[in-house]
């Protein structure tokens, strides 16, 4: 875990962002009722948080339960979402930030799993994102290791996945690592704006 680093994720997310057209932000993404607008805004925002939780500062950005009702894209999105997973890279990679407890989403947690989440995040939507707008993504391999195993961990119950994963998508048994994460995420890994409906995610 001390090894982990964000900053790789980070930066092929934000590519990703920069990419988006103006034309793409009421296109699907393979979240449910999350189109691509709204996938920005929360995007922003969970990397404000996470920067925060990584820091243990107690206030409205991890102490408040998300809410997709009140999200909204900054003006700015294509310049400051970028910025603020960069931000978010950088806090958890000050020292002592992954020791101790924190807070995310107004739940208590280790602060590295806070860490894991906060990767599972950015490289989960950082796909969301691409698939939905046209775009290449890769993963960066010790990020997709990090992932799978925290996306493995968690259970088929609904009552563990409600907020976080849909139920996972079975995958061929010949499928590559990429596509068995997306699996355990909850999403198709075949998805396309044109092709099928949105999962949640």
């Amino acid at each position: 875990m001390d090894t982990l680093d964000l900053t790789e994720s980070t930066r092929r997310t934000a590519a990703v962002v920069r990419g988006v057209g103006e034309e793409q932000l009421s296109d699907p993404t393979p979240c449910e009722q999350m189109p691509v607008g709204l996938m920005l805004a929360h995007l922003h925002g969970l990397a404000h948080a996470f920067r925060d939780a990584a820091r243990k500062i107690e206030g409205p950005t991890t102490s408040t339960p998300p809410d997709p009702a009140a999200l909204e894209l900054a003006t700015d999105w294509r310049e400051s979402i970028p910025v603020y997973l960069e931000n978010l890279a950088a806090a958890w990679n000050e020292s002592g930030n992954r020791r101790g407890d924190t807070k995310a989403g107004g739940q208590p947690m280790p602060a590295e799993v806070a860490l894991l989440v906060a990767l599972d995040e950015v490289v989960l939507h950082g796909w969301d994102l691409a698939v939905a707008t046209g775009q290449d993504y890769e993963v960066d391999p010790q990020a997709l290791d990090a992932v799978e195993q925290f996306c493995a961990e968690i259970p088929d119950d609904p009552a563990e996945r409600v907020g976080l994963f849909g139920p996972r998508v079975p995958v061929p048994e010949t499928a590559g690592q990429w596509d068995r994460v997306l699996g355990l995420a909850g999403r198709d890994p075949g998805w396309r704006p044109d092709v099928a409906g949105p999962r949640r995610g």
